[in-house]
């Protein structure tokens, strides 16, 4: 399946979003920083699933079954 989503145009459009928020008067400094800090979260985590969807297990260190588990022992 092709995947085209773009993670950090996705950030940057949301990131854009709160700040324009901010700059219309809708929210806070104090939740600008609060909402910055939860899409940074949330872009680290999906990053995360991101890089992690393609490794097969026994391809990641530290797992039984690398051929070279046994220099890991």
């Amino acid at each position: 399946m092709t995947y085209n989503f773009d993670p950090d145009r996705w950030y940057d459009n949301e990131l854009a979003a709160i700040r324009a928020k901010h700059q219309r008067g809708e929210i806070s400094g104090e939740e600008l920083d609060r909402e910055t800090q939860n899409l940074d979260r949330k872009h680290a985590a999906m990053w995360n699933r991101l890089d992690g969807s393609y490794q097969i297990p026994s391809q990641i260190p530290g797992r039984s079954g690398r051929p070279d588990s046994e220099s890991n022992a």
